[in-house]
């Protein structure tokens, strides 16, 4: 991948709070959700905190398949990723990504059981922009 095309991409995903977030059901139908991104590692893992209740969890433990999408509508830009989530109930998974504020989602604070990080981990991406397109493996990328 070109340098300018990969620097591009890191910018979106740099530039934005939010990830259209996608599982799959038990009917085999997607699911998509807008959520916070906590953290990412260059473009193979991105985090993410979520209910333990919430319906997607579910949909994750019993079918990690997972992709991930972030947009620049005004400068035609997108990014899908596909790979799969894994989901973190443990604390000291937990305490590392609790930040001020969280307790507004999470009132018990990050011990919480109703807290869970999720971990995304990329395979394939696919970046839009314009009527261009560009395919890549992420460890073609992060190699």
């Amino acid at each position: 991948m070109e340098k300018e095309v990969k620097d591009c991409i890191v910018k979106l995903v740099e530039g934005s709070r939010d990830a259209v977030v996608c599982s799959v059901d038990e009917e085999g139908y997607p699911n998509a959700k807008a959520m916070f991104r906590i953290k990412n590692e260059g473009l193979t893992t991105f985090w993410f905190s979520t209910n333990t209740s919430s319906i997607r969890l579910g949909q994750w433990l019993r079918n990690p398949k997972a992709s991930i999408y972030f947009l620049d509508a005004q400068g035609f830009h997108g990014l899908m990723l596909t790979g799969e989530m894994k989901v973190h109930t443990d604390e000291e998974t937990k305490q590392a990504f609790w930040k001020l504020g969280d307790e507004m989602y999470y009132p018990l604070g990050p011990t919480d059981p109703d807290y869970s990080i999720l971990e995304f981990t990329a395979v394939k991406g696919n970046y839009y922009h314009g009527l261009g397109k560009h395919l890549f493996l992420t460890n073609e990328v992060e190699g």
